[in-house]
């Protein structure tokens, strides 16, 4: 394995000095000439400095700094000064924007960013053995998260969705199965069913596309389509969310405290990251169980509850210094050893096939839970600019709306309409 991959890395490194080697990289993968390095000549290592934007989870653990290490003993070629920067991926876009030129060479970024940072020239095309690692060792639904027009611009290290939590004392395996088996249980005083928690729309848009509606088509990029949720069905959706929500059994995110209410054992069910099933076990030990999202009937019918699915990733900043050596980094960052390391230091489930068919793996439930929803539970997430700058803006109101009683059975037709509106595309 040490070998292959070694073996891998140099390909990749040969293939960025070819077709990435300049003072810049620009976001459509061409070169504007080759780099200048005289130590190649000297046979000294060559100095080169690396800015690196990377997530708390991965530098408290002390992940990064053992892969800067694990990196540098590989590369005796370079002398590397890492300058490691907190920046988490659910803010990367909005840094990033604010100067290219001052942002890290290497970074980590939700997929859901992507043809923002394309489209403002922020992000490098990755291509050669960089390219052909991320298509041939990583499933189609992963590569397609960071693809645009068959190009390759990051490389996946982990799902990003949700899963369900339950607490096993409150519920078991069949009552878990669908809402109304969750709603239905009887918990005792002082203990809610379930806790509602739209995220901002991100979790809310999983009842929406569970029940078949679509926001610009199938696609998700046919914007003549617009949305579809103020259709019956998506006046039944949100009927359905407007009692669940105002059931006093069902706890709303924002109004509580999720960590203390599963310490006290005082909710069954919720949905969350896998990134906090440490929080989770820590207060609740053998109690805690994890599931599949469920199915739920708002008209009759049962439906898959379906997850927005993205990717984390890692990217290469289009105006690098060092191209060539920061897609190294980046490819070593995100192949099998490195996504299994991560792994084990910070719970995050692998992309990659091989590892994700390794012995610790399988034996994981976070790990097995968040491949069957990929599988039987999910839509990706809608990565075009027209979705991100329109959806999240207006679908944040509707929950929220729903728990103040502004949006209500007697007006959720007008409402749904009205939110249809603000997703049009001239």
């Amino acid at each position: 394995m040490k070998r292959s991959f070694f073996a891998l890395l140099m390909a990749a490194a040969m293939v960025v000095s070819s077709s990435a080697c300049s003072n810049n990289v620009t976001s459509n993968g061409t070169t504007p000439g080759p780099m200048n390095s005289d130590t190649t000549k000297t046979g000294e290592a060559e100095p080169v400095t690396l800015k690196i934007w990377a997530p708390e989870n991965q530098i408290q653990t002390g992940t990064l700094d053992s892969m800067t290490k694990s990196f540098q003993a590989l590369h005796p070629e370079w002398n590397i000064t890492f300058n490691v920067e907190t920046q988490g991926e659910d803010t990367l876009k909005d840094e990033i924007l604010k100067d290219v030129s001052a942002a890290g060479d290497v970074f980590f970024f939700a997929s859901d960013q992507l043809n923002e940072l394309i489209n403002a020239g922020a992000i490098a095309r990755l291509g050669g053995s960089t390219e052909e690692m991320v298509r041939s060792t990583m499933g189609e639904s992963v590569v397609k998260t960071v693809t645009k027009d068959d190009a390759i611009y990051g490389i996946p290290f982990t799902h990003n969705t949700f899963i369900m939590y339950y607490d096993k004392s409150l519920l078991n395996a069949e009552d878990i199965k669908s809402v109304e088996g969750i709603m239905a249980k009887d918990t005792g005083d002082k203990v809610y069913n379930f806790c509602f928690d739209p995220a901002g729309g991100w979790k809310l848009g999983a009842w929406y596309y569970g029940a078949g509606l679509t926001i610009y088509g199938e696609s998700q990029t046919d914007f003549a389509a617009g949305a579809n949720w103020n259709n019956p069905t998506g006046v039944a959706v949100t009927n359905y969310l407007i009692d669940l929500i105002n059931n006093p059994k069902t706890a709303f995110a924002d109004d509580v405290s999720l960590s203390e209410l599963t310490a006290d054992h005082r909710i069954g069910a919720w949905f969350d990251g896998s990134w906090n099933y440490n929080l989770y076990k820590e207060a609740l030990g053998d109690d805690l169980g994890l599931a599949v999202i469920p199915t739920f009937n708002p008209d009759g019918k049962n439906y898959q509850l379906k997850g927005f699915y993205g990717s984390k990733a890692i990217g290469v900043n289009s105006q690098s210094k060092n191209p060539a050596v920061a897609v190294a980094f980046a490819a070593y960052l995100g192949s099998e050893e490195m996504q299994l390391e991560r792994f084990e230091k910070n719970g995050q489930v692998p992309t990659n096939l091989k590892a994700g068919q390794s012995e610790e793996l399988q034996a994981d439930e976070v790990a097995k839970v968040i491949v069957d929803e990929v599988n039987t539970a999910s839509v990706m997430q809608p990565t075009s600019v027209e979705f991100t700058s329109k959806y999240w803006s207006n679908a944040v109101g509707i929950a929220t709306e729903i728990k103040t009683g502004e949006l209500n059975k007697e007006n959720v037709q007008k409402k749904l309409d009205t939110f249809v509106a603000t997703l049009k595309v001239e």
